[in-house]
């Protein structure tokens, strides 16, 4: 659908792009004293996906919010991405949502059309989650901003964590890599109309089916890639691990358009606010060029799952995986720790 407003004319970053870098964040979670409850499963403390809150032997609840300005100028595929975006945290715990509430921000000129086509695409999303939007909150400001808080339940033995990988494990990643910098392309209209429709579909599209399939199989620890980028996700998982991830660039699924826009120059901000944070952590082995670097700090906007689960049973899992995700594949494995946390191979 064409709109009259030219919504990513509007903000002044796109989708999670516009993610405070994880090193500012350390810096300003920093000192807070915390309170601890033995039914707190999963706090903030290892950078997880969302918290968790045990209510019985059986039942825990998963909470999480995330909104962002416009990355695409339709509203109800910004509306679509958005909410896949929020909801994509309740899936790398494990869970399902259950409850979102909206959040968000319109400018005071934003045509009400433009805004009940946003809530219509956030909606939509939830609905084929299976959650129920009850309510929200909306505010003026000068940028429009979107997203959910969600709450999703996950039996308290199932969860799935960052901090769990083991060495030995496998990586597996179900989405492929390049969205920042193709949407940093696209605003200087070098993107075509067909690779752009790729990448909405592709933003657009629940982790709810892969985490279908992941559910059947012994996922060790778990992430989504989002503003962080693979290697900030990777890295975080790697800390909380104890281990060091071997990230192997020759299995790694990209957009190929991105490799060539990153050899252009075409790097979205965020990217170097996360190689500003992981660089000292990654030893790059052999050589992998720079654009290939590029991508793997590449802030993702609903990007795939991340996830670290025994060798034996990589191959049927990821044969399972590729039947819903054609661009799943195994990016890597883990060892003990070395002297980096990350290697890029």
């Amino acid at each position: 659908m064409e709109n009259q407003v030219k919504l990513t004319k509007l903000a002044s970053c796109a989708g999670c792009g516009a993610k405070v870098g994880a090193g500012t964040l350390c810096q300003l979670l920093e000192g807070f004293a915390t309170h601890t409850d033995p039914k707190l499963l999963v706090g903030y403390d290892k950078s997880d996906d969302a918290s968790v809150y045990a209510v019985s032997e059986e039942l825990a609840i998963v909470q999480t919010t995330d909104f962002f300005p416009p990355i695409v100028d339709d509203p109800f595929m910004y509306g679509q991405i958005a909410a896949t975006n929020a909801l994509s945290d309740v899936y790398a715990m494990g869970g399902e949502p259950k409850l979102a509430l909206n959040i968000m921000c319109i400018p005071e000129k934003m045509e009400q059309h433009t805004v009940q086509e946003i809530l219509r695409g956030g909606y939509a999303k939830a609905y084929e989650a299976g959650a129920i939007i009850t309510g929200g909150h909306t505010i003026h400001g000068a940028e429009p901003i979107y997203g959910l808080a969600v709450t999703g339940f996950v039996h308290p033995d199932r969860l799935w964590r960052n901090c769990g990988a083991q060495p030995g494990d496998v990586l597996v990643l179900t989405k492929p890599l390049g969205v920042g910098i193709l949407t940093t392309a696209a605003k200087a209209e070098l993107v075509d109309a067909t690779l752009l429709h790729k990448l909405y579909d592709q933003m657009s599209t629940l982790n709810k089916y892969a985490h279908d399939v992941l559910v059947k199989y012994s996922v060790h620890a778990c992430t989504d890639v989002t503003g962080f980028a693979l290697l900030g996700h990777s890295l975080e998982m790697a800390q909380g691990s104890g281990v060091t991830l071997h990230v192997q660039v020759a299995g790694l699924s990209y957009h190929q358009e991105a490799y060539e826009m990153a050899s252009m120059g075409f790097i979205p901000a965020g990217a170097y606010r996360n190689r500003e944070f992981a660089e000292a952590h990654v030893k790059v082995v052999g050589d992998v060029p720079l654009p290939l670097q590029d991508i793997c700090y590449d802030p993702q906007t609903s990007g795939g799952l991340l996830c670290a689960l025994p060798e034996a049973e990589a191959a049927a899992c990821l044969a399972e995986l590729q039947k819903i995700a054609p661009a799943a594949s195994i990016i890597g494995y883990v060892t003990e720790q070395l002297d980096a946390e990350i290697y890029l191979e």
